[in-house]
């Protein structure tokens, strides 16, 4: 049996803050996390602790904070090496960065190098859960799930299928696609920390006979999650409106092929029409706020705080590449500043509890990852909550939590990741 006490501030979740305010966090000013065999065997104050389990090792992390990993909901890991490309909106950015990258992923040590350096940065970054698109070539989804195997980290991802409106070396078919899809969910769903997530790009890129197959694919493994893009740019809903004359709306062009209901994970999703708010909330869909992703390509602002009252499961994301940083800490700064544009600014511990509880939630694995709390698999980031002299002199005025952790969140970068544990582990964190 392996344990070990891991002493600093805790702070975690008793509930959500979007309803029950910042009183749904439990904070321990001088806490300990009890980690066991790769999970979270108790959380508290740390003398309690430390007198119930004298013999553990310790390690100290002092004034810092320990959370739960971050946990990114929506990412597109071939983008990696094209991140921050300058200047286009999604179709123009579409064809002139990301499908010349994705051409190259049918080369077994270009995925292999590509997936090593993503999980270096994520890692360096504090994110150790990632949901990822892959390309439509089964080695780019075998790069990944190895890579995340060898590290021990929970990921989800997919072969992302597309038959039209790509090039011709991206496009597969619809029984390509659900041949493929089904291979590789049989060999990695459920191994290990890895999921399968049967991954249309959006229905753009996919016919009606293919978003068919993958609805009845998904309804044969009713267990794996389904991940797409929904209603990102205003020029794109026309589109889907033109190439689906006879659809509700965007999200009918799943609805109608079994492409909607519970494990669903719909990115972006800014412009909704009242009947798609509902619907994903009726069958407990999930939607994914990509804030860096929708300023830099000019998509919208997501309504945060319309779609939390009554809404759907709601998951936080970098999205890169499309998305300009690799870090969570940027991705709730980003989610804040958009908030504030829409009248409606979040509090920290909303922020913190999207990037943890809330991606969690979206993938439908609240109860393992996301959360300090006994039981949970200790996946583990510890925040330096003075990583920078701009960051420490704010911090050194604060006069409660919030306006301590704020600072972070702000203007905080992998330089704030003081360590990272992944299944009841420490990692070396990467030089990112």
């Amino acid at each position: 049996m392996s344990e070990r006490l891991i002493f600093g501030q805790v702070l975690g979740f008793a509930g959500d803050p979007f309803a029950e305010g910042p009183g749904a966090a439990r904070h321990e000013r001088r806490g300990a996390v009890l980690v066991r065999d790769g999970r979270i065997a108790a959380v508290g104050p740390a003398d309690d602790l430390r007198a119930a389990h004298p013999g553990v090792a310790a390690v100290e992390y002092g004034e810092a904070l320990i959370c739960a990993g971050f946990v990114d909901a929506h990412a597109h890991y071939p983008q990696t090496a094209m991140i921050a490309s300058w200047g286009k909106r999604l179709i123009d950015w579409l064809n002139s960065y990301t499908f010349p990258e994705e051409m190259k992923f049918g080369d077994p040590a270009y995925v292999a190098e590509i997936a090593a350096r993503y999980f270096d940065l994520t890692l360096s970054n504090g994110t150790t859960t990632a949901c990822s698109f892959c390309t439509i070539h089964p080695e780019s989804v075998e790069a990944f799930f190895a890579e995340a195997q060898v590290r021990g980290v929970r990921a989800v991802a997919g072969k992302t299928c597309m038959d039209r409106n790509a090039p011709e070396g991206l496009r597969d078919t619809a029984t390509r696609a659900y041949d493929e899809s089904r291979a590789l969910l049989e060999e990695w769903h459920g191994v290990d920390r890895l999921s399968y997530a049967i991954t249309p790009r959006f229905s753009p890129t996919s016919t009606p006979e293919q978003l068919e197959a993958l609805g009845a694919l998904w309804a044969e493994h009713p267990d794996c999650p389904m991940q797409t893009h929904l209603s990102e740019q205003v020029d794109e809903v026309a589109w889907v409106a033109e190439l689906f004359p006879d659809a509700r709306d965007y999200l009918d062009t799943y609805e109608r092929f079994g492409l909607l209901r519970p494990g669903g994970m719909y990115g972006h999703a800014i412009h909704l029409t009242a009947r798609e708010r509902a619907r994903l909330t009726e069958v407990g869909a999930a939607v994914v706020h990509c804030p860096t992703s929708n300023t830099f390509i000019g998509s919208g602002l997501f309504d945060m705080a319309g779609l939390v009252r009554g809404g759907p499961r709601i998951g936080l994301a970098t999205d890169t590449g499309g998305g300009s940083s690799f870090s969570m800490l940027r991705t709730m700064a980003a989610a804040y500043e958009i908030g504030q544009l829409n009248g409606a600014a979040l509090h920290p511990a909303e922020l913190l509890w999207l990037a943890t509880q809330g991606s969690a939630r979206a993938l439908r694995m609240e109860d393992r990852i996301g959360n300090l709390a006994a039981g949970m698999e200790a996946d583990l980031v510890v925040l330096d909550l003075a990583s920078t002299p701009a960051i420490a002199q704010r911090a050194a005025r604060a006069e409660d939590l919030w306006e301590a952790i704020f600072p972070t969140i702000m203007m905080g970068d992998d330089r704030a990741v003081q360590a990272v544990w992944v299944g009841g582990e420490p990692v070396a964190i990467p030089d990112g």
